[in-house]
């Protein structure tokens, strides 16, 4: 558990420093940032195949792990560039959320019966639909704008908004939730009977709770705020963490895990639209870098608390309640 927390994290210790300041400055911007960086994870996949018995394939896992988090800056730095007004950040945030898991649930079927003829035919699909993305990244508007290499202080002032820091904590608040509840859970229900089946479920549960998100974000913005939705995400989290500490047991559990995941989902997207109309000055790629980083250090702590204490399912859900109940308090008091 301690080493998968670690890789988890890795990559994100290559992007921080490294990656983010490269992607805001490369020439012919992030249009062909995305085109470069798919077509390098087709190439990195081509040469795993050739070294599924080989030391060297960790290293080449690792090179995607790193082009795979770079990709997903990349997108969301791009995002505010391809819509008409703000008003459409929500929505487009969630449609590319939404796409991405329907062509992940829909590219399991045939990779699973690739895997049972030969695992190396799954990486040869993968490396087929890179390369076929990279070369539809290149219908992407041109962009060929290259942020400063020095921190302006508009980008600073910008990110140092109220708005923009409050929303960054309850999101770090909700990675933390997600990444406890991951690890609580899984360590709870092995001792369950079927406990591997039922964690499954729960992972299962957990993916359509986020894709619903990401199909109902763009309708729940058009009632509220993006800060009105952070704060619901928080309150809903802890009104289903104490219902479900009262309450305990397996079916509770799954549900409160579900919730957490779609909640989180409704809350990335609200602070992504947040920082992505908030600070228009500010190098995207760089600033979501360090948000990312954060919340995955957050997510791997929550985490390595959940394993070290083991802790009974009903005090760790309620657990959940009481931290989002204070993480919503917060956020109401002090966005006044």
């Amino acid at each position: 558990m301690l080493l998968f927390l670690a890789i988890s994290i890795a990559p994100f210790a290559v992007i921080a420093p490294f990656i983010g300041p490269i992607i805001d400055r490369v020439p012919g911007g992030r249009r062909f940032t995305v085109f470069v960086v798919l077509l390098l994870r087709s190439i990195t996949v081509v040469l795993m195949i050739s070294r599924m018995n080989s030391l060297t394939l960790f290293p080449l896992a690792f090179v995607s792990l790193v082009l795979s988090r770079t990709y997903a800056i990349t997108k969301t730095a791009l995002v505010p560039t391809l819509v008409r007004n703000d008003d459409e950040l929500v929505a487009a945030n969630g449609k590319l959320g939404l796409l991405a898991g329907v062509v992940g649930f829909a590219a399991a079927i045939p990779a699973g019966l690739l895997q049972l003829i030969d695992p190396r035919a799954t990486l040869a699909m993968s490396a087929v639909m890179f390369t076929v993305a990279s070369v539809s990244s290149l219908r992407l508007p041109r962009n060929v704008a290259i942020a400063p290499k020095t921190v302006a202080v508009a980008e600073t002032k910008e990110l140092h908004l109220s708005i923009v820091r409050h929303a960054a904590l309850s999101m770090m608040l909700l990675r933390g939730v997600i990444g406890f509840l991951f690890f609580h859970v899984a360590f709870w229900l092995r001792d369950e009977r079927a406990g591997t089946a039922w964690f499954a479920f729960a992972l299962g549960l957990s993916s359509l709770a986020i894709m619903t998100a990401n199909a109902i974000s763009p309708l729940i913005r058009r009632a509220m705020s993006e800060r009105a939705m952070m704060t619901v995400a928080l309150a809903i989290t802890s009104l289903t963490g104490i219902i479900t500490g009262v309450i305990g047991g397996i079916t509770a559990g799954i549900v409160l895990i579900a919730i957490a995941n779609g909640m989180g989902t409704i809350g990335r997207l609200a602070f992504e639209s947040i920082v992505q109309r908030e600070a228009p000055d500010a190098n995207r790629a760089r600033a979501f870098v360090k948000f990312e980083t954060r919340n995955q250090i957050v997510w791997v702590g929550s985490g390595l608390v959940a394993v070290v204490l083991i802790l009974p399912g009903a005090v760790g859900f309620a657990i959940v309640g009481v931290a989002c109940a204070t993480g919503s308090i917060y956020f109401l008091v002090t966005s006044n």
